[in-house]
This record gives C-alpha cells, sequence and structure tokens, in this order.
C-alpha cells in the first residue's frame, strides 16, 4: 500500500470522528440516549477528561500533554514504518492507532475533554454504561493489528 494512500486513510479517520464527536455535541444532550440496530447500540454523550475510563481525570493537564507526546511519537514511528518495505498489515493497524491518537488529541486540546458516544447493551450493567468513540476503536483494532504482527513475525530472521 502507498504511502500517501494511509497518510490519506489516517487522516481521514481522524477527521471523520472529529466530525461525528461534533455532531453529537450539537445533537445530544449530556441526559439523552438513542438506540440503533434493535436497541444493542446507544448513543449518548459522554465528556471524558482523563484517559481511557477517565484515568487521571484530575490531572487534565497531565492528560493532554502526555495525550500530545503519544500522537507525535505514533506518528514518527508510523511514518518510519510507511517508508520502509513490507509490512502491509503493521503499516494499516499504525494508521489506524495515529488516526485514534489524533483525534482524541485534538479532543483534548480543543474542548479539555474527548466526547465519548457510543456505547453497547449488554447483560452486564458495568459493560453496558462504557462508552467509546470511533477513535478508540481505531486504535484498538491497530493495536491489534500491530500486536498480531509483532508475534507472528518476532521468530523471524531479517
Amino acid at each position: 500500500m502507498g504511502i500517501l494512500l494511509l497518510i490519506s486513510m489516517t487522516a481521514c479517520l481522524a477527521l471523520l470522528d472529529i466530525a461525528a464527536k461534533s455532531v453529537i455535541e450539537g445533537y445530544l444532550t449530556r441526559k439523552e440516549e438513542r438506540t440503533a440496530c434493535q436497541g444493542k447500540i446507544i448513543l449518548r454523550k459522554v465528556y471524558n477528561r482523563g484517559f481511557c475510563m477517565n484515568l487521571l481525570e484530575k490531572k487534565p493537564e497531565v492528560v493532554k500533554y502526555a495525550s500530545a507526546y503519544a500522537a507525535v511519537l505514533l506518528t514518527i514511528y508510523q511514518l518510519f514504518t510507511l517508508m520502509r518495505k513490507k509490512h502491509r498489515v503493521r503499516k494499516i493497524g499504525l494508521s489506524l492507532m495515529t488516526a485514534g491518537a489524533w483525534s482524541n488529541t485534538f479532543d483534548r486540546w480543543l474542548r479539555g475533554y474527548v466526547i465519548d458516544y457510543v456505547g453497547f447493551q449488554t447483560r452486564w450493567e458495568k459493560l453496558t454504561r462504557l462508552t467509546f468513540n470511533l477513535g478508540d476503536f481505531f486504535l484498538g483494532a491497530g493495536s491489534i493489528l500491530v500486536m498480531l504482527c509483532t508475534l507472528f513475525h518476532s521468530g523471524k530472521k531479517k
């Protein structure tokens, strides 16, 4: 896959999540919930002032700068990886991770919090209360792809 294609994909996915957050911000109140897919998907607006599950929410400046630092490092690693031959799945994974990192970092710097808006109806109350955004899914999917690449290629000689 071409470098420009993956960089464009990264930018488009980050912008897609940023746009979705803006729509949710103007469309839903913080107490309102909407359902989709026969009640399996829940749309709601949650402000996350920390990292995952509000970790370090009492230290917003630490979260803001750590998020930016991580996004920059991830972008540098992504660019170096994109210039290498092969490693297609790792490149896609890093592109997904970078999109999610920048989307959430953008929110932290622009709004002071990340807007999460997608939940899932489960039989477990605690899991049902968890709320995510597309950037979180990009980070998760990208991490899985990179981890799988690392596991399956770690024993091979270069």
